[in-house]
């Protein structure tokens, strides 16, 4: 089995967790695993030099200060290694099997990271390689990084083109947890979950693996999720699982568009729980939700328009703060889904602005981490699909 094991800051944060972290990966060497190791910088050295940075500096200056965070650890890492019989080598931009190379763009050079990641794969056999992690090599031997959470990009992104079976995030969380353990009571770890689930979390805040690396999980490549503690690569944590897809979508069957108007009712509490557990408790399954100030409106199925718009009619006529319900319909949908629309500025205008040059009304627009959604009269649903296919 090929594994790419990344070790976080925080399992590097002292000696003896370097010591652990150097078992774990000697124990899966000896059970007859190939395994390269990429290393974030100790602690928190990263944020420590970046705060200490309180001059004018150029790019280049700043890129090669936040390196030294991760050089230290490579090296630390790979004598820990050797200390334990291991033949380790560590790699960093400057050298000449150095993996992770960028364009003139900042991006990274998907063909000459990919043959340089297979070449060092081929060594794995006999060596264990301990990379820098969040660092990058520009055309010019410049030092350049690859963003907040780099380091998680780098083991994904090493674990697709270096064909590795599974990648581990080596973390201070035992996985995907159901709730902050900070905040809540009884979280408990999330055994598996979706890359699109993992992702939508991300991007709103749950700090478990960059969202920029899962861009680079495929279907083939499992990635893991787990304690430092833990010591056993290869099990426990947080499975995540799939590939995203970029697709563009249109709901076969017709929606109904159900809005409840009412005096701000965004700063009423439980409005939007009362109507929603209506609709549930009746078994009416609700597409999507939007919001206003004054309004919330409810997309179902076409089929289900005249019995939802009864029962929400009963919540206007119980609370004083609503004031009406009304039905539209037929109503389409269509989605536009990608992992990689997050990091595409303006993706949003570049989806509705065709639309808006065809004339073509836009109900509403429902927008999350990675889709889209258009609400669209039913009668321009297929005008709709047709201008959105090209976006993914």
């Amino acid at each position: 089995m090929r594994v790419v094991a990344k070790f976080g800051g925080t399992s590097l944060g002292s000696g003896d967790r370097i010591n652990r972290a150097a078992d774990s990966i000697a124990a899966t060497v000896e059970d007859g695993h190939e395994i390269a190791v990429v290393a974030s910088a100790m602690g928190s050295t990263t944020d420590d030099l970046l705060e200490e940075i309180t001059f004018e500096i150029d790019e280049s200056d700043r890129a090669q200060i936040v390196s030294m965070g991760e050089r230290t650890s490579v090296r630390m890492l790979k004598a820990a290694l050797s200390a334990r019989g291991l033949d380790a080598v560590f790699l960093e931009p400057g050298k000449d099997d150095w993996p992770v190379v960028t364009d003139e763009y900042g991006e990274v050079d998907v063909e000459k990271t990919q043959k340089r990641a297979l070449e060092i794969a081929d060594e794995l056999d006999e060596v264990v390689p301990v990379v820098t992690g969040f660092l990058a090599e520009g055309p010019d031997g410049s030092i350049t990084t690859l963003g907040r959470g780099g380091s998680d990009t780098t083991a994904v992104m090493l674990g697709r083109y270096m064909e590795a079976d599974e990648v581990v995030i080596v973390t201070d969380v035992e996985g995907v947890m159901t709730g902050d353990p900070n905040v809540v009571e009884g979280a408990r770890n999330v055994g598996k979950i979706s890359v699109d689930e993992l992702r939508n979390l991300s991007f709103r805040g749950a700090e478990v693996v960059a969202p920029s690396a899962l861009s680079y999980k495929d279907g083939n490549l499992d990635v893991r999720v787990v304690h430092y503690q833990h010591g056993d690569l290869l099990s426990g944590g947080t499975s995540i699982e799939g590939e995203f897809e970029n697709l563009v979508d249109l709901r076969e069957q017709p929606l109904a568009c159900l809005t409840i108007a009412g005096r701000a009712i965004r700063n009423q509490s439980g409005v939007f729980h009362h109507l929603s557990e209506a609709l549930s408790e009746s078994d009416i399954n609700v597409d999507a939700v939007a919001s206003g100030v004054d309004t919330v409106t409810f997309y179902i199925d076409e089929t289900e328009a005249e019995r939802a718009e009864n029962i929400l009619h009963r919540e206007v006529i119980a609370r004083d703060e609503l004031s009406s319900v009304t039905v539209d319909s037929p109503i389409a949908v269509v989605r536009v889904t990608g992992g990689e629309l997050p990091n595409r500025p303006g993706i949003v205008n570049d989806i509705v602005n065709p639309l808006a040059e065809e004339r073509i009304n836009l109900q509403d627009v429902v927008t999350s981490a990675t889709s889209v959604a258009l609400f669209v009269d039913w009668a321009d649903r297929e005008k709709t699909l047709e201008l959105t296919q090209h976006i993914v």
